[in-house]
C-alpha cells in the first residue's frame, strides 16, 4: 500500500511515519508533504497513493485548498486536533479521524478499518460535509482548545491563555493558572484563529494576550519589553518590525 503524509510539523510527520511502519513495515510512504502549495505540485506530477494521512491546518492554508486545485480519489485519514463533536461526527465508513497526539492503537484501528472498506463512492459526499463544518467554524474566532493528556481529553478557553510560545516546531499554551499544554497549531495558524483584538504576535516565537500584558517598557530606541503573566523564562520582546503595529493594537486601532 502506498501512503502520503501531509503534515506541516516535521517532528510530527516523522513520528507518524514511524507509527505507520510499526503497524506494517511493508507500507510504502512515498511522500511527506508540508504545505498546500507543495501538495498541489506533488499531486499534479505524481501517481496518487491509496491512502493519505492529512492534517487540516497547514502552514499556508487549510488542507482542503489542495482539493480545490487537484482531483484526488485517495482515501483519507485526518490527523489533527479539533473539537470532539467533529471527531465523533466523522467516524464514518470512508473517513477516519485521529486526534493528536496520535496513539498507536488508534492508528492501528484506522488502518485496519481502511483495509476493510477501501475506497467508496461516499467519500466525496462525506468529505464535503466535513469541509462545510470546518470552514463554517473558521468564520468565527476560536474560543476553546482541546488537548489529549494520556487517555483523557482536557479543554480550556482561549481567555485562560496568557500567551503561546513556539520552540523547535512545537507550540505551547501558557495558562494564567500555571498550566502548560502543547497545542496542534503553529503560531501562523493561531494568529488566524484567535481574535486579533485579543492576541498579538509580538515576535516569531510568541503570541500574547492583551489581558496578559501588565507593563510595557522601552527596551531600546526601537524595541519594547513586556511584563506578562504568567512570567516567561525569557524576556518578552516586541520585534522591531512589529513595534508600530503593536502600539496601534494596544490603542485598539487596526
Amino acid at each position: 500500500m502506498k501512503v502520503v503524509i501531509i503534515e506541516d510539523e516535521a517532528l510530527a510527520s516523522e513520528r507518524l511515519k514511524k507509527m505507520i511502519l510499526s503497524y506494517d513495515k511493508d507500507i510504502d510512504i512515498i511522500a511527506q508533504l508540508e504545505s498546500v502549495e507543495e501538495s498541489i505540485e506533488w499531486f499534479e506530477n505524481n501517481p496518487h497513493p491509496e491512502l493519505i494521512f492529512l492534517d487540516i491546518h497547514l502552514e499556508d492554508d487549510l488542507s482542503f485548498a489542495i482539493f480545490d486545485k487537484v482531483k484526488i480519489n485517495s482515501s483519507i485519514i485526518f490527523t489533527t486536533a479539533f473539537d470532539e463533536y467533529a471527531i465523533k461526527a466523522f467516524k464514518l465508513k470512508s473517513i477516519d479521524y485521529l486526534l493528536k497526539p496520535i496513539v498507536q492503537e488508534e492508528l492501528n484501528d484506522a488502518l485496519k478499518k481502511y483495509s476493510e472498506i477501501k475506497s467508496d463512492s461516499s467519500v466525496d459526499k462525506e468529505f464535503n460535509k466535513l469541509y462545510d463544518l470546518i470552514v463554517k467554524k473558521e468564520e468565527s474566532y476560536r474560543e476553546r482548545f482541546s488537548v489529549r493528556i494520556g487517555q483523557k481529553i482536557k479543554t480550556f478557553a482561549s481567555s485562560d491563555i496568557g500567551y503561546f510560545k513556539s520552540e523547535g516546531g512545537i507550540t505551547s499554551a501558557y495558562l494564567y493558572d500555571g498550566r502548560t499544554f502543547y497545542v496542534d497549531f503553529s503560531l501562523d495558524a493561531l494568529s488566524k484563529e484567535l481574535d486579533p483584538t485579543k492576541f498579538f504576535r509580538i515576535n516569531r516565537q510568541m503570541l500574547v494576550a492583551l489581558e496578559a500584558i501588565k507593563e510595557v517598557h522601552i527596551y531600546s530606541t526601537s524595541r519594547l519589553k513586556l511584563d506578562i503573566e504568567p512570567k516567561p523564562e525569557e524576556d518578552a520582546l516586541v520585534s522591531i518590525d512589529k513595534v508600530s503595529a503593536f502600539k496601534k493594537w494596544l490603542e485598539g486601532k487596526e
